[in-house]
């Protein structure tokens, strides 16, 4: 009985340090890696480059004018920026609002839906600049977010510049969805510090337009499928934190729907890429300790609390209280009115489980088609309009 003890509590041990590391110390440890291994950005503005920049969209009406205007008055000069906006089958005002920018230099391209991979897959063959700007419908741009970009293009080893999107103030719930974006973007910045990103911030970036590849048109991760052939092909994927984009803010039920089809593209991006999980990939102790770890979570949670029960008396109650407690708190958000106290703690608690049940789900890619798993946002009728 005591060898039974001893290797339950060894695997409880086991299983918390690796809970900790994915959420704390892998962070930390990258965080000390940056500092010591930091690697520059040589940035300087070339305002001959001719840039392309594509706005994907469906169903876009109540985003399209506010996106458009913010490209138009970028400080990049106007004369060699191509705008194109592909409507992805969309069947309301898109189409309208976006031919009534024509005589801005705003060009429409029209295509059957087919989702977002399909559209860049047709919209690049008609893009004319070298360098491609891909960004979403419901960011808006700083004015200079494109020339912040484009400097970064002046070090020949970068092959995609990630913009920084920022999210606005919202309430209780939404504030806690973009404390955790906050916490994704201090690492995506620490990673391109010490080489690449895994990837790009989809509603914003740019890649060199003869590094732009084709994709399936069944991809999930759009953004994280055309960077990586850059990156195998020996460039650098970086984020410019002065690039800004603005998005509204989300509550918890639509970054769970978006989390399961972002995390269930990760388990399709490693079928995609292989050498993702082979020495070809330079990151390949950063890519395992941040998208492999983090897809393995909620199993290692679910072990930690299995095992509880096998531990000694009085040890295995005291661990399965501390892990039922914030399940409890989480539970009671459903009913916690807004704007008071206990919303403090039991809106984080929500969010958490949340994201951990949302990285769980995300196995469905292996039992339903991935189209499925797009989910269009949703955003309270304020926000849009």
């Amino acid at each position: 009985m005591a060898t039974v003890h001893a290797l339950s509590v060894l695997t409880f041990l086991a299983l918390c340090g690796l809970i900790a590391y994915t959420v704390a110390g892998y962070p930390l440890l990258l965080g000390w890696i940056a500092r010591r291994h930091f690697r520059p950005v040589t940035k300087h503005l070339d305002p001959s480059r001719t840039v392309s920049v594509i706005v994907v969209v469906f169903n876009g009406e109540n985003f399209l004018s506010d996106k458009l205007e913010s490209i138009l008055s970028q400080s990049y000069p106007a004369d060699r920026m191509q705008i194109l906006v592909v409507s992805d089958g969309s069947t309301d005002q898109t189409d309208a609002i976006a031919r009534s920018f024509a005589g801005r230099g705003v060009q429409l391209l029209r295509v059957p839906h087919g989702g977002k991979p399909a559209a860049l897959n047709a919209a690049v063959p008609n893009a004319q600049g070298e360098i491609l700007v891909l960004t979403d419908v419901r960011q808006v741009l700083d004015r200079d977010g494109i020339a912040r970009l484009l400097a970064c293009f002046a070090d020949p080893a970068v092959g995609a510049v990630s913009g920084d999107m920022l999210v606005r103030s919202g309430d209780r719930e939404e504030s806690n969805v973009g404390l955790y974006w906050r916490y994704e973007r201090w690492i995506r910045k620490q990673l391109g510090a010490v080489d690449s990103m895994m990837g790009a911030t989809g509603p914003f970036y740019a890649i060199r337009r003869e590094l732009f590849r084709p994709m399936p048109p069944d991809t999930l991760l759009d953004d994280m499928y055309i960077p990586l052939d850059a990156f195998f092909r020996g460039y650098r994927l970086v984020l410019e934190e002065d690039a800004k984009a603005y998005d509204y803010p989300t509550n918890i039920r639509t970054e769970f729907r978006r989390k399961v089809r972002t995390l269930a593209g990760n388990y399709q991006i490693m079928r995609q890429y292989p050498d993702l999980l082979s020495g070809r990939n330079r990151m390949l102790f950063h890519f395992i300790s941040y998208k492999v770890a983090r897809l393995m979570l909620p199993w290692l949670a679910i072990g930690v609390f299995f095992v509880s029960f096998t531990l000694p008396s009085p040890f295995s109650t005291i661990a399965v209280c501390v892990e039922l407690i914030p399940c409890l708190i989480a539970a009671t958000d459903f009913i916690t009115p807004a704007g008071s106290v206990w919303k403090k703690v039991s809106s984080p608690a929500r969010t958490v489980l949340a994201m951990l049940a949302a990285t769980a789900c995300a196995v469905a890619i292996f039992f339903v088609p991935p189209r499925r798993l797009w989910k269009p946002t949703q955003l309270p009728a304020a926000r849009r309009d």
